[in-house]
């Protein structure tokens, strides 16, 4: 304990908290702007940290990282625009709370859900990483079929009012998630000869396109809209009262575990482990009918669970040298270029490096809250601007990220065909968040199964009896069985009632 508190203290110099400040706020700024991820954002800033001692360097890195989980949340809630692909539902709740004039409660509540899944992943990183990371090494090809298999199952929770358009648009996102080369076999797939389609169709422009451009298609027809002077008194007068830091205890305890959990498979990441938590906090909600309509606790369960995902992905980066995810594997190069190897070294030579880092992060949760929460009410006076100025800046914003990611133009067109298809989607009242699902869980299941087959000699049935073998494979199945079942009864008990 008495070695803790010495790191910690030294995280709180004043040269390394002004760093944890900068790179919050980078990482802010980084995560609400559509299309530039936390990815970009470190691999551009990591030459800055080239002259810097190495636990300057990560503390400046892993800064960015926490406030780009929070950031995502902004847009995704004032203009429904996810600024990362983990903030996309959060956009479900938020921007429907923002439409009931209700914005600086989401991102009140973003903020502070934000905090306590950061800090509690950051917990779990600093006491129980190196036994979490090798229980991670549980996870074979069965697991990740399953755990991907389980998020899909949730497209039935959150497509209540219409479960066939639900399943419909997650079996396109699943056939758009086909496109390009085979994982395993490396096989070109639904390209039809174009070169562009080979690499597959990038999440960035499908979601930036389908949560975006369609939001603008949409107010076009839209006249000039004034400030309301009610709305502006109504954000003036908010308050963040005490009870707003634990007003959903268990929901930020759940969904902060499934984050942490979710963290430490490699290969997946906050878009999955938002859309879990999101599912089982409607489960358990006595506020489930007003889930997808402006629910507060529909924002904190993703906002919990994205930024636990931060510490979760860090225990197999830091511990086995292993990346959870693509964010990590630039911190991760940016171990590598201070001379730092991943492994038990870490928490014993480099535990003067390993252990201030990790005090950092708690730093920069609690920065980003601050700001958060200072800043909250300024944030949503954005939903104020005149509609067609606010859908210029957007498409703007949407443009230079897109272009930004790969600087290829043709992300740029598949943006746009995305606008214009989640257009005519939510004219109909589709429901396009099952698309993005799809999209996110399709890699992962077929690479998955075909490791699996690979390994059973193309053998189907015997892999598939290894399920009921595994003891993690059974948990995941029992989860799918309630997860299908839940959304059914529940719906029948409110037509009963």
């Amino acid at each position: 304990m008495q070695d803790i508190l010495t790191y910690f203290v030294q995280a709180l110099a004043p040269f390394n908290l002004m760093v944890v400040l900068l790179g919050t706020i980078v990482g802010i700024i980084v995560g609400a702007l559509p299309g530039f991820t936390a990815t970009m954002g470190i691999a551009i800033l990591i030459p800055l940290t080239y002259t810097w001692d190495a636990t300057t360097a990560l503390i400046f890195l892993g800064a960015i990282y926490c406030g780009s989980m929070f950031g995502g949340s902004i847009s995704a809630i004032l203009i429904n625009t996810p600024g990362t692909a983990a903030a996309a539902a959060t956009a479900m709740d938020g921007y429907a709370m923002t439409k009931h004039g209700r914005a600086h409660e989401a991102l009140t509540e973003a903020a502070v859900a934000s905090f306590w899944g950061g800090q509690a992943s950051t917990i779990a990183l600093l006491f129980f990483a190196p036994a979490m990371a090798k229980w991670a090494f549980n996870f074979g090809a069965q697991e990740k079929f399953l755990m991907a298999a389980f998020g899909l199952t949730i497209i039935a929770s959150l497509s209540t009012k219409s479960i066939l358009k639900g399943l419909m648009m997650g079996c396109m996102g699943l056939l758009i998630a086909c496109v390009g080369m085979d994982p395993v076999m490396g096989r070109a797939r639904f390209t039809f000869g174009s070169t562009y389609l080979m690499g597959g169709i990038t999440m960035i422009p499908a979601v930036i396109g389908l949560f975006s451009v369609s939001q603008v298609l949409g107010t076009l027809k839209d006249s000039l809209k004034p400030a309301n002077p009610d709305d502006v008194a109504r954000y003036k007068a908010s308050r963040v009262h005490l009870k707003d830091f634990v007003r959903y205890p268990v929901t930020y305890l759940r969904s902060s575990i499934i984050g942490i959990i979710v963290g430490i498979v490699p290969g997946t990441g906050g878009d999955v482990s938002s859309y879990v938590a999101y599912n089982m906090g409607k489960m358990f909600s006595k506020e489930r009918d007003q889930f997808g309509d402006g629910a507060r606790e529909g924002v904190a369960c993703c906002e919990a669970a994205n930024n636990a995902v931060t510490g979760g992905t860090l225990i197999p980066t830091l511990t086995l040298g292993i990346p959870g995810n693509a964010t990590t594997a630039i911190l991760l190069s940016g171990l590598t270029i201070h001379s730092l190897t991943p492994g038990y070294s870490l928490f014993t030579t480099g535990k003067n490096i390993t252990y201030p880092f990790i005090m950092a992060l708690f730093l920069a949760n609690v920065a980003f809250v601050i700001i958060g929460l200072l800043g909250a009410k300024y944030f949503a006076r954005v939903t104020l601007t005149p509609q067609n100025i606010l859908s210029a800046c957007v498409l703007n914003l949407s443009l230079i990220g897109c272009y930004g990611v790969r600087g290829n133009v043709r992300d740029v067109y598949a943006m746009l065909i995305f606008g214009v298809i989640g257009y005519l989607l939510k004219l109909y009242k589709f429901n396009i968040v099952p698309i993005v699902l799809g999209m996110i869980l399709g890699d992962i299941a077929e690479e998955a199964l075909q490791q699996g087959l690979i390994l059973y000699e193309n053998d189907l049935p015997a892999m598939f009896s290894t399920f009921f073998q595994r003891p993690i494979c059974i948990v995941l199945m029992l989860l799918m069985v309630v997860s299908i079942c839940a959304p059914i009864v529940m719906e029948r008990r409110s037509k009963s009632k």
